[in-house]
């Protein structure tokens, strides 16, 4: 892993997808011009998270993904490009890439462990809409080995660690946590992660839109592996950015060394109680 300065752009997605890809350009580019090596974008980040009208927001031929290639491959810059719904078959995936400076995807996921809840004043089946991803990876580049997970899958340990048993040492999550589970688990969750696998976690949030049924979180932040909180957004729109230093993991990990105590011997699973 080098040192680089990472960017997070919580962007507010609006009804209308044309002003939303202006804006987020918009954002790419401020981002770009201030030094980021890497930017994330969040989940379904070009319109509202209302899980029945995601059925028509698929991103027809790749169009908007072929934009972001083309913009990552001009502007020389890693980007992740927070999440799509991705029609693959007669199956909707909400689907996440990781691009290079050359413009070429490089690792693909899709959101593996979907949202399907009853809480007080929130209703989410996103079974509904999509199908299940069942698979997962590292790309090892030259910032560093980075693996992609999408909101909820993060609730699961055993999803980061598997990352991190594959080495990663960046987790990027485009994620969408509402006002109800946000502030109740956001970023204890996150912190978690990062402390248990002793890595980067960028968790990256749609900003607040007041008109929307679904209100996001927001609160992008960036943690190292030693859980402190290197940024943080508000609610609105903002750009959050950090430096993610090497030192800081090989420190951790030299001197905390939770990755090789691993008992892996003991964490076999059986049918016993």
């Amino acid at each position: 892993m080098k040192s680089f300065i990472l960017a997070l752009c919580q962007n507010r997605p609006s009804y209308d997808i044309q002003q939303n890809l202006k804006r987020v350009f918009e954002m790419l580019n401020k981002a770009a011009r201030k030094g980021a090596e890497l930017i994330v974008l969040p989940e379904i980040f070009y319109y509202p998270y209302e899980i029945e009208k995601l059925r028509d927001q698929t991103d027809k031929d790749n169009q908007i993904l072929n934009l972001l290639c083309e913009w990552a491959g001009t502007n020389k810059k890693y980007l992740c490009t927070g999440s799509f719904v991705e029609k693959r078959s007669d199956a909707l995936y909400n689907t996440a890439y990781l691009i290079d400076p050359e413009g070429t995807i490089i690792l693909k996921y899709s959101k593996s462990h979907l949202f399907d809840v009853e809480l007080p004043n929130l209703k989410v089946q996103e079974s509904a809409v999509f199908t299940k991803g069942d698979t997962i990876d590292v790309a090892d580049c030259e910032l560093g080995k980075i693996g992609i997970l999408i909101c909820y899958d993060i609730r699961f340990p055993e999803m980061a660690r598997l990352l991190g048993r594959r080495g990663a040492e960046i987790i990027l999550v485009p994620a969408a946590f509402n006002t109800v589970t946000g502030p109740a688990h956001w970023k204890i969750t996150f912190r978690s992660r990062a402390v248990e696998n002793q890595c980067f976690v960028a968790a990256v949030s749609p900003a607040r839109n007041r008109r929307s049924s679904y209100r996001a979180y927001g609160h992008s932040l960036i943690i190292d592996p030693w859980g402190r909180a290197l940024a943080e957004a508000g609610t609105g729109e903002e750009i959050v950015f950090a430096r993610l230093d090497p030192k800081v993991l090989i420190d951790t990990r030299v001197k905390l060394p939770l990755l090789r105590h691993r008992r892996d011997d003991l964490y076999k699973l059986t049918d016993k109680p």
